[in-house]
């Protein structure tokens, strides 16, 4: 394949929730493609090292300290990207977090604490960027979701429930906005060796979750962020309104000792 059909040269993104794991993975691979990229995130020291790494690679990248929890920082991040670079073309929705509760542990305060940063600063985020984006020839919104908007685990709410609407929000958007030349999708990553992952889990059941996936392993973080650049790319010009799922085939599983029996494997393997 050409490097040149994934080009993204002299575009303007942004990638927020971008200062470490998947959304730094995205903000380098969009770097790496020639987009002029808005690091994001809470922590400026981590930023700032994700943009240095980039800078010193050869690409174009700017740090805008923002906590998508609060409605006036979203629109500043739009706004200052507009002023440094002269527009926006690509918006890359990926800031969030989760917790391993159930629905009756909830409290209001984390239900309102994952909504206003898993879903709502999504909304705010591209509600924000549409006038920029409207003005661009090469308009796309690509917004993180998860394999939990398709299948769950008992502990994974509200975290669950903000995917699936992330999916849903998606298809709202390219609807609305087809007929403005904006492309909204969603990617829906799987088990991610992202630090979080590295750091609960052991060997021996990294190992399992390895054997559980029928390409044979976990996700990279850059195994998404090469997603999000063919969903920003030429390449998916018409695709619109879609939820790509990056999971090594995971989510096509059916039972785990079903799948191991059949290749002669077993659970304790």
């Amino acid at each position: 394949m050409s490097q040149n059909i994934l080009s993204i040269a002299g575009t303007v993104a942004i990638v927020t929730g971008s200062t470490r794991g998947i959304g730094e993975a995205v903000a380098k691979r969009l770097a790496e493609a020639g987009a002029s990229v808005v690091v994001s995130g809470r922590t400026e020291s981590d930023g700032t090292e994700v943009v240095d790494s980039i800078t010193s690679a050869g690409g174009t990248a700017k740090f805008i300290q923002t906590d998508m929890r609060t409605p006036d920082d979203i629109q500043a991040l739009i706004e200052t990207t507009v002023a440094e670079f002269g527009g926006l073309d690509i918006l890359v929705n990926n800031a969030g977090f989760e917790t391993d509760t159930a629905p009756d542990e909830v409290d209001i305060e984390t239900w309102d604490a994952i909504i206003d940063t898993d879903l709502r600063a999504y909304w705010l985020a591209a509600k924000y960027a549409y006038p920029y984006l409207v003005e661009s020839d090469y308009a796309a919104v690509v917004n993180v979701s998860s394999n939990h908007s398709l299948q769950t685990q008992p502990k994974k709410f509200p975290y669950n429930v903000v995917k699936a609407g992330i999916d849903n929000m998606t298809q709202s958007m390219a609807v609305a906005w087809g007929i403005d030349g904006i492309r909204v999708n969603s990617v829906n990553p799987g088990w991610t060796k992202v630090e979080r992952i590295t750091e609960s889990l052991t060997d021996e059941e990294l190992a399992y979750l390895d054997r559980v996936h029928p390409l044979g392993r976990i996700g990279n973080p850059e195994d998404v962020g090469n997603a999000v650049l063919y969903l920003v790319s030429e390449l998916s010009g018409f695709v619109t309104g879609e939820s790509l799922v990056v999971d090594g085939g995971r989510t096509s599983v059916l039972q785990d000792d079903l799948y191991l029996n059949d290749h002669g494997l077993s659970l304790d393997d």
